[in-house]
Order: structure tokens, then sequence, then C-alpha cells
């Protein structure tokens, strides 16, 4: 297909029209998406995540310029907040990166969460894998920020980033099960501000309590940085190079993570087409506008209501 070699040629206007099929779930996306999923696997995707106000976009930012600067070309994902509105992407991050919009190796999209509460969404993990398609040597995937249910990054990134800052009660959150326990790399951001120290100690005596996760022999680093002023940016990625080397050189791990990949996109994909065209089927028939107007009667509960629908429509499958 035309559009297929538009993409691998790194056409822009392609990429764009192709991720917003899919974030509009227009089905001839996927067959595009089929076709163009033997072009992946080169891209080195990293995950950046953490609580909102940390400073994630300024430091994806920074980290995009750098890698320009070393001769890398760049795709960003920016998840942000779904509008009440439109149902799209708020596009706070990609404001925050109009800097590289003009630059031919970078390309920047924003993505809807749509309710998705562990921070990914299938149209965010499919296009990741356009822009791996497209050529780009990076792929950086920053999620909202919706605290520590968010963990589905780790399992679409080579290497997750965790930012921080001090002074928002990352103390307490470092003993906590949950977003913390995914880091590959924990950033301190915003290190200028007072407590710093205090937030590096909680950290690393988190990681010293959780010394039998890392059995793959990474112990990952703890960096402070003031994105802001674009300091700690190169030393963080030269942190990343050598996450990505350790993986290299770990072909037990790095067979662990390419399969933990593989079945959590599938998984993902099974349950959102199940998902949709069953909820399509039960919603359009006569049994579920039955149904709500005996809840309005209150001549059943709505409890009741699905339990009946979906063992019936189960069963109907089955058979």
């Amino acid at each position: 297909m035309e559009i297929v070699q538009k993409i691998k040629t790194g056409d822009i206007r392609a990429v764009a029209r192709l991720i917003r099929d899919i974030d509009d779930n227009i089905p001839e996306a996927r067959e595009v998406l089929k076709e163009l999923y033997s072009a992946t696997g080169n891209a080195y995707v990293i995950g950046v995540t953490g609580a909102p106000g940390v400073g994630k976009s300024t430091l994806v930012d920074q980290m995009v310029s750098h890698l320009r600067k070393s001769g890398k070309t760049v795709g960003v994902l920016a998840v942000d907040p779904t509008s009440p509105f439109s149902g799209g992407a708020i596009l706070g991050d990609r404001v925050r990166m109009q800097r590289h919009s003009m630059d031919e190796g970078v390309f920047i999209r924003s993505m809807a969460t749509r309710g998705a509460f562990g921070g990914l969404t299938q149209s965010t993990r499919s296009a990741i894998d356009v822009l791996d398609a497209m050529g780009k040597d990076y792929v950086i995937v920053e999620t909202v920020g919706v605290g520590q249910d968010e963990v589905d990054i780790v399992r679409s990134s080579d290497t997750t980033l965790i930012v921080l800052v001090p002074g928002m009660g990352d103390d307490v959150q470092a003993l906590k099960a949950g977003i913390l326990e995914v880091g590959d790399i924990f950033v301190i951001n915003k290190s200028d501000r007072e407590g710093v120290d205090k937030t590096v100690g909680d950290i690393r005596l988190m990681i010293e309590m959780g010394e039998k996760r890392y059995k793959d022999g990474w112990r990952p680093p703890i960096l402070t940085t003031q994105a802001a002023f674009d300091k700690g940016i190169r030393e963080l990625l030269d942190e990343i190079e050598k996450h990505r080397l350790h993986l290299l050189s770990n072909k037990t791990m790095l067979s662990k993570l390419r399969y933990e990949k593989a079945k959590s996109d599938l998984s993902e994909m099974i349950k959102d087409k199940i998902a949709k065209e069953i909820f399509i089927d039960i919603t359009s028939s006569g049994e579920f506008e039955e149904a709500i107007k005996s809840i309005i009667d209150k001549k059943i509960d709505p409890y009741t209501a699905c339990d009946k629908i979906v063992s019936a429509k189960l069963k109907s499958n089955i058979r």
C-alpha cells in the first residue's frame, strides 16, 4: 500500500494521518498496522512517568535537544488528559515542545488517555509501532502522570524513567508499592529545591529494600536534574545508554522483555477487540433497550441486568 511506503520513508503527513486514524478507531488503520509491523523493532523506546508537576515535559524537551545534537532522530508521544468535549488530547505537552516543531528529525504527537487508568491506551501502543516503522532512532513516551497505578509504560518501554521532585511527599511514596517499583532510572528533577538529599536517600532506601527485584544485575541509578536549566540531562542520557547496553548484553533478560511485551500487546489487543465488538453488539440489541426501561421502572436493578445480558451473550458466542 502507498501509505505503508510513505511511512517507511518518513513521510510526516502520512504518519500524522495514520496516528489520527488509529486514535479515532478507523478500521482501515488496522490494515496499515499489519503491513507495517515487519518494519518495527529498531527504535529504542524510553518511557517517562511520574506525578503531575514534576517537570516531565521539560525533561523530555531537553532530552530531545541532546539526542538531536547527537544526530539521532526522535519521536515523542505525549499522553495528555482527554478533553471532556472532543474526546481528544488537550495538547498541553505538545505546546511545551514547540521549539522542535520545525525540525524534520523530530515528530511530536499528543495522545488522549481516553480513560486508560494504566497510563497507556492501545492507540498509544500502536503509535509507538508507527514511529518505529517510520525509522526513528528513539521513541519517547511521556505518560499523563496519574500516580502509582500508571505502570503500563514499563511493558512498552525498553528503559523506564521515574521522575520525582523534592517536597512532594516522595519520602512517603518511596516506601509504597506501585509505580516506583517499575523504574530503571530514577530522576529527581528540580533538584535545586530544598529536601533533595532526603528524597535521594528515600529512593535509595527503597532500592535497597527491593534488592531481590534486581536479579538481572541492573541496579537503578538515582540522578538529579534541573531540566529547566538543562542541568543533568547529558548524564541522564548516558545512563539510558548504559541501560541499553546492559539489556543487549543480557540475552536472557532481553528475551524475557520481548516475550512480556508481545504478551502484553496481544492480550490488550484481544481484550480491546472483544470489548468493542461485544459492546456494540449488545448495545444495538432490543434486549439492551428493554433492560434500560426495566431499570427505569425499577423492575430490575442494573447489576442483575448487566449479569443477564453479558451471560446470555457469552453463552451464545460459545455455541
